[in-house]
């Protein structure tokens, strides 16, 4: 390591230190919502003609975040690695990031890793093989006690709120309810038991990483009162620094609610 490479460490681990000094007894967030945005273009300012090399320096990541999360006395994860757009990708892109977006699921379900996952997403909108891989290897999670991670697969935020329903009408259905019924009780709470995250928390702190400054269909309906955080570095070179910033600008905001 070159002397300036070894200061450059050196001072990141002072800043660290310092924002881990700053964080206690500060408030925390229950669950984290985050974009792992930038892969493509940290590939190609890399030098890189294939953009699944992003996808991959990002991949070997997600294990780091949820190990910083778990940590930081986090509850719940969701990380968006495949949206309903993406969908839309050549083949030659789309194939490979499916691949390795199932591999890494395969490493997070792993028997030495602690993480309770979920996938949320429209399943029925992939390859079927992919889709049962990923549903399998959550299955695989079932009954640990660690963090739950939900991995957004093939998600959009309009998506689920149309999927959410539709569940719900055909709930109706099923037991005979008229619409004029269903109009007269329906009410915000009907719809949020039928989300992909049904159960669980609204994320407290959605992070994007990349520089963009914009949701993108990412919880759309959960992110209501979430407090958001944008960092400029792309995903492959976010480093445990920026989620701990992203934590201390939580923690000195006052959560209204609306109120």
């Amino acid at each position: 390591m070159s002397p300036r490479s070894w200061l450059r460490e050196l001072l990141y681990d002072f800043y660290e230190w310092r924002l881990n000094r700053q964080l206690v007894g500060a408030q925390r967030p229950r669950h984290v919502g985050i974009m792992l945005d930038g892969n493509r273009r940290w590939a190609r300012e890399a030098g890189f003609t294939d953009v699944a090399e992003g996808h991959r320096e990002g991949a070997r990541k997600i294990a780091d975040l949820l190990n910083w999360c778990q940590d930081a006395d986090v509850q719940l994860v969701t990380m968006w690695l495949l949206s309903t757009d993406n969908l839309d990708r050549p083949d030659s892109e789309l194939q490979p990031l499916l691949a390795i977006i199932s591999d890494v699921v395969d490493d997070l379900a792993g028997p030495e890793t602690p993480w309770r996952l979920r996938i949320v997403g429209a399943l029925d909108l992939l390859p079927t093989e992919i889709a049962t891989r990923l549903s399998e290897a959550a299955q695989r999670t079932k009954g640990r006690v660690g963090m739950e991670v939900n991995i957004a697969v093939g998600y959009g935020g309009r998506q689920e709120i149309a999927d959410a329903v539709r569940k719900l009408l055909l709930k109706h259905v099923e037991v005979g309810t008229s619409i004029e019924e269903l109009a007269e009780v329906l009410d915000v709470d009907h719809i949020a038991e039928h989300l992909y995250t049904s159960g669980q928390p609204d994320p407290d702190l959605v992070i994007r990483t990349s520089g963009e400054q914009r949701l993108s269909g990412f919880l759309l309906w959960q992110s209501a009162h979430s407090e958001f955080w944008f960092c400029e570095a792309y995903w492959p070179e976010f480093r445990r620094t920026d989620f701990l910033r992203a934590l201390r600008a939580y923690a000195i905001r006052h959560r209204r609610f609306g109120s």
